[in-house]
């Protein structure tokens, strides 16, 4: 019955990540890995790969989506191109960091979780990004810009959208 679902599984798998998985799904505690690699690999854990990965490593897909769902990190929808992130680690919350989460989701028209209808942008509030001397902060894909404020938002994103 397993091998018949796979065989209906619409979802390919680079070969680097079979690879992975092969090495690692015998390995007590291996799920964490697997699954940011998987992510690292898809840009998010959708639906059909989750059950791949079950059936595959013989991991039941509730306990995949447990920690999918557990671990603010996972994503199980498609983010943005620009992937934005604000930091709402201490200094930053402090020095505004909600309020630079509430003006790019206005700016953007998306909300929680949500991506804009261009598949552009997303925006997610992560812990730390380790730059509290310029807090607040927000990275845009690997370029962080720090000591913000809300009116400096329309330019970054300006940036993104050419």
């Amino acid at each position: 019955m397993a091998q018949a679902a796979l065989e209906k599984e619409t979802i390919s798998f680079p070969a680097e990540l079979m690879a992975f998985i092969d090495e690692w799904k015998a390995k007590p505690g291996s799920l964490i890995m697997i699954l940011h690699k998987t992510q690292e690999t898809f840009g998010f854990i959708s639906r059909p790969a989750a059950e791949k990965l079950s059936l595959l490593t013989g991991i039941p897909l509730a306990r995949i989506y447990g920690v999918i769902t557990f671990y603010h990190f996972f994503k199980t929808t498609k983010p943005g191109k620009h992937k934005i992130s604000v930091c709402l680690g201490t200094a930053c919350y402090l020095k505004g960091g909600q309020d630079l989460i509430e003006e790019a989701r206005n700016l953007l028209g998306i909300g929680e979780g949500g991506v804009t209808e261009d598949g552009l942008f997303s925006i997610d509030p992560v812990r730390c990004v380790g730059c509290c001397g310029l807090a607040p902060v927000i990275t845009v894909g690997t370029d962080t810009y720090g000591k913000l404020n809300k009116d400096q938002l329309p330019e970054i994103i300006a940036k993104y959208r050419n």
